[in-house]
């Protein structure tokens, strides 16, 4: 456990995220001091491994760390610590991790960036005329990031803003159809999920105020400005075929699908995938699908839940195929608990040999709801460098397959500290995932857990519209999750396309 003492909370939040992304997987407790030459007495709640205090004096900052046994094993003192928010934080950020490095002999990927959104900074440069040089050089003075890093982020800032070009976010919109019921939930699971098996009686009512939603929402958005449908979950494909069926003819009565540039559908459990339910997709015009082995490791995947093996992954794929689909993502987890890059290395000769459309590598994120987090004295993450590894033998392995990287996220708590990213071969890119994790685009979200996103440009700001997360809730309580969107879109309608 870290044992954090600060006699302000400026920066708190920051200061936590770059001590876990050191210490990965430790606890840390935060106490306040009012009176700094008391900072390092009290007790945390259990014996603490280090102690961090941060005491802001005046226009100064002290950042001391302490062993067990009380002894300095480094400190730093920054002077005219800077009054405005970015600046400081900027300012601490880059004091603390030149402590932590100095301490631990080891420096991060993405040096400071701790933010889920790396590319918003060369996104940024970019919007503002600047080149990609410019932009890099920022990245490694200002945040310490590593070369590798920069040129994965500037890259995929680069793709972004080709594939966005020409879409009017603020009139426009993405539509999210939320189906949250799997076939089983996964050790690392934290989303709102439903285990089919227990749930099988309510998905019909679950439907029917799905269909309501999607009823309500169509009335309130200008149609024509639909630019793509994302149906994810869960595994959307652990509804029927029939259940599919209505599902789809349901948006494509509310919804001109005909406009909208990409549909794509989660299929993400190969056990959730057969024939029937490929051909309802194929018939109602979807193109592109996510098949998610997240491995193909056996043993991994009987430790995480998954309850179907290798070969599904393989027959569900072919199946696919066989069934039209020209556009196929797979994803893949790294750092999955008792994973090496030996074990890596077999799951990408499989993914070579089937040969998807796009590539989405997620770095494990430990979700504090997750069954994971809750047994991590069982499946311990990863070491770091381990875990680069894998992430830098994803990367080549999807440049030997024609793919570039086009989108990329972050979570908190990542083995590595590392990141997400989508590859994918030319004009087969997911748009709906740049849209997302850009925040460019109005996005309507319905369904259980579905989370709107609704553009303000001239005031700088973005309006979340939540529906709740339980399946219970939600289809007892689906009046009110309309009248939600109802008095929170503006009555003018944001969507409509203007002189």
């Amino acid at each position: 456990m870290i044992d954090l003492i600060l006699n302000e909370e400026r920066y708190e939040n920051d200061i936590r995220a770059l001590l876990m992304a050191f210490y990965h997987g430790e606890k840390i407790f935060a106490r306040k001091t009012e009176n700094t030459a008391e900072a390092g007495k009290g007790t945390a709640p259990e014996k603490a491994g280090r102690t961090l205090e941060a005491i802001y004096a005046g226009n100064s900052l002290r950042l001391t760390l302490k062993d067990e046994m009380d002894r300095v094993l480094g400190e730093r003192l920054i002077e005219d610590f800077p009054e405005e928010r970015k600046a400081g934080k900027n300012c601490l950020k880059t004091g603390l991790y030149e402590l932590l490095c100095e301490v631990t002999g080891r420096t991060l990927p993405w040096g400071t960036l701790t933010g889920i959104r790396p590319t918003k900074i060369p996104m940024s440069f970019y919007d503002a005329g600047h080149s990609r040089e410019e932009a890099a050089e920022h990245l490694r003075q200002t945040y310490k990031v590593s070369e590798e890093k920069i040129r994965l982020c500037t890259q995929v800032a680069a793709n972004e803003k080709r594939i966005l070009a020409g879409i009017d976010g603020e009139h426009s919109f993405s539509l999210y159809v939320g189906i949250p019921f799997c076939p089983t939930i996964c050790l690392y699971c934290s989303f709102s999920s439903y285990p089919l098996g227990v749930w099988t009686n309510r998905v019909d009512d679950y439907l029917e105020a799905l269909f309501k939603e999607i009823r309500r929402v169509s009335r309130m958005v200008d149609k024509s400005c639909l630019t793509t449908v994302y149906m994810g979950g869960g595994t959307p494909t652990s509804l029927t075929g029939e259940q599919m069926d209505r599902l789809l003819c349901t948006l494509e009565e509310n919804f001109d699908l005909n406009v909208a540039r990409e549909f794509t559908i989660e299929a993400g459990r190969p056990d959730s995938i057969n024939e029937s339910k490929l051909k309802v997709m194929k018939a109602h015009g979807i193109q592109r699908i996510s098949i998610n082995p997240q491995t193909l490791n056996q043993k991994t995947l009987d430790v995480i839940g998954r309850r179907h093996t290798v070969e599904d992954v393989e027959r569900a794929f072919q199946m696919a195929r066989k069934a039209g689909f020209s556009n196929i993502n797979m994803d893949l987890i790294l750092g999955l608990p008792g994973e090496n890059s030996g074990d890596v290395e077999k799951t990408l000769e499989g993914i070579r040999r089937m040969a998807p459309d796009s590539l989405t590598v997620h770095s494990l994120a430990v979700k504090r709801a997750s069954r994971l987090n809750q047994n991590l004295e069982l499946y311990p993450p990863a070491p770091q460098e381990e875990v680069n590894r894998m992430i830098d033998m994803a990367w080549h392995e999807a440049e030997a397959m024609g793919m570039e990287p086009y989108y990329l996220y972050r979570q908190k708590n990542m083995a590595g500290n590392l990141e997400n990213v989508g590859y994918a071969k030319p004009g087969k890119e997911c748009l709906y995932n740049i849209l997302i994790m850009e925040e460019k685009q109005n996005i309507i979200a319905v369904g259980a857990g579905g989370s709107s996103k609704i553009l303000y440009p001239a005031e700088n700001r973005l309006e979340r519209v939540e529906n709740v997360k339980s399946v219970k809730d939600y289809i007892e309580r689906i009046d009110e999750m309309i009248e939600r969107k109802e008095r929170n879109f503006p009555n003018s309608g944001i969507f409509e396309k203007r002189a």
